[in-house]
């Protein structure tokens, strides 16, 4: 069967099955919940923007925002991912150069919607949290990081919903940042561009 999605991003339902695996290693089920997003990390601007195109080609929306310094897409699939046996991921988070750290490039985290229990959920889990991000008002997501820094995020609402909470509107259209151009990283040796 073809997939085209899986053609560009690379095998997300593998993806998928060890994060999950890895989870219940460390007492967490993720099957009660909802999952909200993959995470598609890329080290060039020009990649970003080429896997950008092809992503798009198989979606109805995405809202393209800048954070962190950097533009980042979230892609609303035309028809969500299959994972974990029925599991459904509408979902990609399109991410360009890093800003800050050592990530992992291509498929780098699984997003799980938790709810209104999020706080409580990481209460109950603490000893196999790694820690929390704090993104925004609207996700301020728990998360697993593992040796290979790939990630399991535990969010109170969808990436969907979010776009949906911060633009006040549906999640529709096509919307890309137009003037934002790489910046220069300045390192105690010297300025130096960041990766194209």
């Amino acid at each position: 069967m073809a997939d085209p999605v899986g053609d560009i991003i690379g095998d997300y339902r593998a993806f998928a099955a060890q994060q999950h695996e890895r989870l219940l290693a460390r007492g967490i089920d993720i099957r009660p919940y909802t999952l909200s997003h993959l995470a598609f990390r890329v080290p060039e601007w020009d990649q970003y923007v080429h896997v950008r195109t092809l992503l798009e080609r198989h979606a109805t929306a995405n809202a393209e925002n800048v954070w962190n310094g950097r533009p980042i897409s979230m892609i609303l699939l035309a028809t969500p991912l299959e994972v974990l046996d029925g599991m459904s991921v509408p979902c990609i988070e399109l991410i360009p150069p890093v800003h800050q750290r050592v990530y992992k490039m291509g498929l780098e985290h699984l997003g799980v919607v938790i709810g209104e229990e999020v706080d409580a959920f990481s209460r109950e889990h603490r000893a196999a949290l790694t820690g929390q991000q704090f993104q925004s008002a609207e996700n301020e997501p728990y998360y697993v990081l593992f040796e290979d820094f790939t990630h399991v995020k535990f969010y109170l609402r969808s990436l969907y919903d979010t776009v949906v909470l911060q633009h006040g509107s549906t999640f529709k259209g096509f919307i890309h940042v137009d003037d934002w151009v790489p910046q220069r990283l300045v390192t105690a040796t010297g300025p130096n561009p960041l990766p194209r």
